[in-house]
């Protein structure tokens, strides 16, 4: 796992550690100490740490004027053990909210497992953000299969079409044009 990096082609765009609005403007890294683990499996120092023992992310990009971000994840997803939803909603989403975000893109190819407890947190992400909406893009099948199972789903929207987009060939605009234009659709439907 030590080698898989947080996506960086948008890097020339968007550095999460350089936006003063960023949860992690400031932030440092190394290219070669390995700090961070899940379980005990390294992984690449770029990922960021927001209080989980097992799931890291990486702000790939914000567009404060359009109200989103695009998020990264890798690890094991656990609220049933760590509250990991908790942990990514105080320390993460809510300075997010703060600064007009009410979008969110999480794309979760290197989620490899998830172990969902209560409902409560991801309630209270979709009704802060009124008009926005959480989408989940690129999740596993059986990570998906227990999203449903704890009726997160309603919540997020994860599955389908989300489960199809090569998202690593487009911009970040173009992306999320694309997200909104299918959750349009989809609320429309």
């Amino acid at each position: 796992m030590h080698d898989i990096e947080p996506h960086y082609a948008w890097r020339s765009l968007y550095i999460s550690s350089e936006d003063e609005r960023s949860p992690y403007y400031g932030q440092e890294y190394s290219e070669f100490e390995f700090t961070h683990h899940i379980y005990n499996y390294l992984i690449h120092p770029q990922w960021d740490e927001f209080g989980s023992a097992t799931l890291y992310l990486k702000i790939l990009f914000a567009d404060y004027d359009k109200q989103f971000c695009i998020i990264e994840l890798i690890g094991e997803w656990n609220d049933c053990l760590y509250n990991d939803i908790m942990s990514l909603k105080r320390n993460v989403i809510e300075p997010l909210i703060e600064q007009g975000i009410t979008k969110y893109i999480l794309i979760g190819e290197n989620v490899l497992d998830f172990h969902a407890s209560d409902d409560s947190y991801y309630q209270e992400w979709f009704d802060e953000i009124e008009d926005g909406y959480i989408v989940s893009l690129n999740f596993r099948p059986h990570v998906i299969h227990e999203i449903e199972q704890a009726n997160i789903d309603y919540y997020m929207a994860v599955g389908g079409k989300f489960n199809e987009i090569a998202w690593r060939s487009q911009s970040p605009l173009k992306l999320f044009t694309l997200i909104d234009s299918l959750i349009t659709k989809r609320l429309n439907a």
